[in-house]
């Protein structure tokens, strides 16, 4: 019996974990598949002449390719769509009260919203590479910007579609494992850009020190993630039963809060403040945009406007993702009570004091990782140690543990069925 129950399980996760990688192959060559009428002949060469182009071709396809591919957008209007809905429920209470009180109909209002505005951006960052190639293919007409935007922007849609068949049928989440795939890729590039830039400045103890602060890294991105304040709760049913003589309360019943409950998201909005200004000048749409002079003059200036957007961003957006009143109505809705805590207003401001500490705790440990690839550079005197950051060490990681995460929850819900069969 136990032999036959392993083998199930074995075969859900190995369907589940097949589909993920073949779709994962699909889109990763159909990144390299050339938007027809573009001469990629030209744009090499265009590319090789401008170091801005081949930064910016790098960011959408994940890698140092010259190929504007039909999947080049990849998961990024998706998540760009993503980051807008969520500003949305936090500034629209018409919104928020339909993402928490709607139901199931509520959630696909939401997932058609998010697909509309991924469209929208898809269509957006395809009119911007097509008039961007203006200056790179001698060809160029409007006819072939449409064309191009039209396959770019089909591509994104077919992408955002085969993330949600990995994340509905497959192993993990399709947008974090896209995410994922792009960073692994650009890690032997990374690597041989690293070692041939640095051979000479980089001694056996400075890549001793580069793998102690990397363990490091690492281990507080883990403890970061995984790290909670517990929270104990307690039912009135087990109130009313529990004996006068046990001094402890259950310890299955609580509510974690964690360190980081805003993810990657502070990073992400604190780096499009400090460059986005420069790109969009870079691409020549806006040039009076640039970057104040005190923080291009100096990085200390730099590094510390970096924290302390970290740190903003944290603490707002963990307000957005996590309302301690919200938390306090649906415990007093179940009967549910904190230990020592009466329920309503008392418990609203108790959560409310224990999320600014934990909060705060987070945004400094995120900050202090997040500045971390600066301090090696600036200490060991080396270059492009930077592309390398925390957020791409926080995606990693994250991916890595809810994919564990989800392989125990798959085991112990066949387990459990198992038994009730």
């Amino acid at each position: 019996m136990e032999m036959k129950q392993t083998n199930d399980d074995n075969n859900i996760l190995l369907k589940r974990l097949l589909l993920s990688l073949v779709i994962l192959l699909f889109i990763r060559l159909g990144t390299f598949l050339p938007v027809p009428g573009i001469n990629h002949g030209h744009l090499a060469f265009y590319i090789q002449q401008h170091p801005v182009t081949k930064s910016l071709v790098s960011t959408f396809s994940g890698n140092d390719t010259f190929v504007i591919g039909l999947f080049t957008l990849n998961i990024f209007p998706y998540i760009n769509a993503s980051i807008i809905i969520q500003l949305l429920v936090s500034l629209f209470p018409s919104i928020s009260k339909l993402q928490k009180e709607g139901g199931t109909e509520g959630q696909r209002k939401i997932t058609r919203l998010t697909r509309a505005i991924t469209l929208g951006w898809a269509i957006i960052q395809s009119l911007s590479i097509a008039f961007y190639l203006k200056r790179a293919l001698f060809d160029w007409n409007i006819g072939l910007a449409i064309e191009i935007v039209i396959w770019l922007t089909t591509g994104a849609m077919i992408v955002l579609w085969l993330s949600e068949l990995i994340t509905e049928y497959g192993l993990g989440n399709g947008a974090s494992l896209l995410i994922y795939t792009n960073i692994v890729s650009s890690l032997p590039n990374l690597s041989k850009k690293l070692i041939t830039e640095n051979s000479e400045q980089l001694t056996s103890q400075s890549w001793l020190v580069i793998g102690l602060l990397f363990f490091v890294a690492i281990y507080g991105i883990v403890l970061l993630q995984e790290g909670a304040r517990i929270v104990p709760l307690i039912s009135s049913k087990q109130l009313t039963q529990l004996p006068s003589k046990y001094s402890t309360l259950p310890e299955n019943n609580y509510i974690p809060l964690r360190f980081n409950q805003a993810g990657v998201m502070p990073i992400i909005l604190t780096t499009a403040v400090l460059v986005l200004p420069n790109y969009i000048s870079n691409l020549g749409l806006l040039p009076l945009i640039t970057l104040p002079v005190f923080l291009k003059s100096s990085k200390i200036l730099y590094w510390v406007s970096y924290f302390v957007l970290i740190l903003t961003f944290s603490s707002f957006y963990s307000t957005i993702v996590l309302n301690p009143k919200d938390i306090s109505d649906q415990l007093q809705k179940m009967a549910v009570s904190i230990p020592g805590i009466r329920p309503g207003v008392a418990t609203t401001f108790y959560l409310k004091q224990i999320m600014k500490r934990v909060t705060f705790l987070g945004a400094i440990m995120l900050a202090m990782l997040a500045t971390l690839p600066n301090i090696i550079e600036a200490l060991l005197h080396i270059s492009s140690f930077n592309g390398l950051g925390t957020t791409s060490l926080l995606i990693l990681v994250g991916v890595i543990l809810d994919i564990t995460r989800e392989i125990r929850s798959i085991l112990l819900t066949n387990i459990y069925n198992d038994m009730f069969d």
